[in-house]
């Protein structure tokens, strides 16, 4: 096991480990992320990222995908299998599925940027680990501060509850507006397109919320 991973496990256990007197320490923690920080050195240190346990088990790290300065960001959970093979979020069949979503109202994926609240692929397709979480929630808030974009449309329960910071859930979180970070970005919330492949009926009540999301967006 590396020994920044290695670190990253006992660090989220709260674990302090043991060295010889004056042996340097290895540390699990990532360099601040600098103020003002540009794409190509966020990406760099998302690439080099050490800061919690999925370091070990990831092929690639997935940074996001799309246009640099539009004016949507849609935000995922995790990286799935094909997604961690190809360092791109949304492939396979859900990324088929929001692409459609998006070409629904009117958007290529070309015009959108997509992220996910992870970087890395947690094993087994799991559910991302609070410590995962608070690791790698500043990668995104540091791609939303560049990205500067007029509307986040968030897909599913978890990646919602981080960015709010809310246990709601995602059926009291759907047809709102809520205002993410100091600059009050509308916020919108769906279904994830994994789920909607596995319950079908639900599709009418994301077409829904898709369409409440280009309202929102048409008044900012």
């Amino acid at each position: 096991m590396k020994a920044a991973c290695r670190q990253a496990y006992l660090d989220a256990l709260g674990i302090e480990s043991w060295v010889p007197r004056g042996a340097p320490v290895a540390r699990a923690t990532a360099a601040a992320i600098a103020p003002g920080a540009d794409w190509g050195s966020l990406e760099a240190q998302v690439a080099a990222c050490t800061r919690c346990p999925l370091c070990e088990t990831r092929t690639r790290t997935v940074f996001g995908v799309g246009d640099r300065g539009a004016d949507w960001l849609v935000v995922g959970e995790a990286p799935g299998a094909d997604e961690d093979r190809q360092g791109e979020p949304f492939v396979g069949r859900a990324g088929q599925l929001l692409n459609a979503m998006l070409q629904a109202i009117g958007l290529a994926r070309t015009e959108v940027f997509i992220a996910n609240i992870l970087k890395c692929r947690p094993p087994g397709n799991r559910n991302p680990l609070e410590a995962e979480v608070s690791a790698c929630l500043p990668y995104l808030e540091a791609q939303i501060a560049l990205l500067r974009p007029r509307i986040i449309l968030v897909v599913g329960r978890i990646a919602a509850q981080a960015l709010l910071r809310t246990d709601a859930a995602l059926a009291r979180l759907r047809q709102a507006v809520h205002a993410y970070g100091p600059d009050g970005i509308p916020l919108v919330v769906t279904y994830h397109p994994a789920y909607l492949l596995r319950e079908p009926q639900e599709k009418r009540k994301a077409w829904e919320d898709l369409r409440f999301a280009r309202g929102v967006h048409a008044r900012v």
